[in-house]
């Protein structure tokens, strides 16, 4: 079912080389806090009207930001509002790519205003048909949203904190005026993200949100990695991977409510139904035998997660060298189905957060 919301106040790399490369233009050598970098600018001399100093730039993902915090050091690129370089105690956690590469498989991007896949790229919102632009033609449909690939703008960028805005404007299919505002701040004890989706336009609006991080913990593959995923429910997909339906884990492959090694089991699953803690949070861990663990948190509003084991990297690149952990706040083809879709009336307002810690 939908959710309504009302006006509220207020290039062929390895993974040791896409990870190695991640230094190339910033990743390791991005040291400006708020602005401070030494590093070249793409935009010229001058200050950024939102931060001072303008930060440093790479070609396909834009202005780059670090935050950092105890042992935990972020940064975070304007193009998508992705999530580029997470490390703990100078250990990459994330699979990534370098600044001057657009990177494969949406790595580490916001994705709106929808997550995953509309059959034909159609819908239908109070009697009027849309259509957005096919963009996976090989399954016909429309995937991840529709700000990919565009920049956000600075709000604030201090040591540990970055602000990052974007107004989505009203175009073919998707008719709908929304300001969209990003956070990423850490602490001593990780990363917090924070979306707030805000319907400026006249209309009611369909909107969906996911985060496409993947995570690596420093093996070649991730076949003995420990996963626990906090989920009682998957959705079965046909073969254009379409939701056929809802199914319980019990006695599947897909039920990691109990921790276990990957193996070879093979997923592009969406989970529903997740399993709360104490604090509202619904908490997957990631593992290996001796090694570290990443946990990645969501909070309420985050009733989904797609579930990804890297099985069809683009040609280059081997494979399950990470594993994608998507926080959605909806289900795969949700403008058809209602199944999560959050409805904003005009001046209405969705905020969500999720995060993560690591050992």
């Amino acid at each position: 079912m939908s959710r309504s919301t009302k006006r509220s106040a207020g290039s062929g790399l390895s993974r040791r080389a896409a990870l190695g490369a991640a230094g190339g233009l910033g990743l390791l050598g991005v040291t400006g806090v708020a602005g401070t970098s030494q590093a070249s600018t793409a935009d010229g001399p001058g200050a950024d009207p939102a931060t001072g100093p303008r930060p440093p730039v790479g070609e396909a993902t834009g202005r780059l930001y670090e935050i950092r915090a105890g042992r935990h050091a972020v940064v975070v690129a304007g193009v998508a509002a992705t999530l580029l370089s997470w490390k703990v105690g100078g250990a990459e956690r994330l699979l990534t790519h370098e600044p001057d590469s657009v990177g494969d498989s949406y790595q580490g991007k916001t994705i709106v205003p929808w997550p995953n896949r509309i059959d034909q790229g159609r819908y239908t919102l109070d009697g009027a048909e849309y259509q957005v632009p096919i963009t996976e033609p090989e399954r016909d449909t429309a995937l991840h949203g529709l700000a990919n690939w565009v920049e956000w703008e600075p709000v604030e960028h201090t040591r540990d904190r970055v602000v990052l805005h974007y107004r989505l404007h009203p175009q073919y299919g998707y008719p709908f005026l929304l300001g969209l505002r990003m956070e990423y701040a850490v602490s001593a004890r990780g990363v917090r993200a924070r979306l707030t989706a805000t319907n400026l336009g006249r209309a009611r609006a369909p909107f969906g949100a996911a985060f496409h991080p993947y995570f690596q913990l420093g093996a070649e593959t991730i076949d003995d990695m420990r996963v626990r995923l906090p989920a009682n429910a998957y959705y079965p997909v046909d073969d254009r991977l379409l939701p056929t339906g809802i199914a319980e884990v019990d006695g599947t492959e897909q039920d990691f409510r109990v921790p276990r090694e990957l193996g070879a089991t093979q997923l592009d699953t969406a989970y529903t139904r997740l399993i709360r803690e104490a604090d509202g949070t619904a908490v997957t861990r990631l593992s290996r035998r001796g090694g570290p663990t990443i946990e990645l948190w969501v909070d309420e509003n985050y009733r989904y997660l797609q579930v990804y084991t890297d099985d069809g990297p683009p040609a280059g690149r081997t494979g399950r060298a990470g594993i994608t952990v998507e926080p959605m706040t909806c289900a795969p083809n949700a403008f058809n189905s209602g199944d999560g879709l959050v409805l904003l009336d005009p001046g209405a307002e969705f905020t969500g957060s999720w995060g993560l810690r690591s050992t």
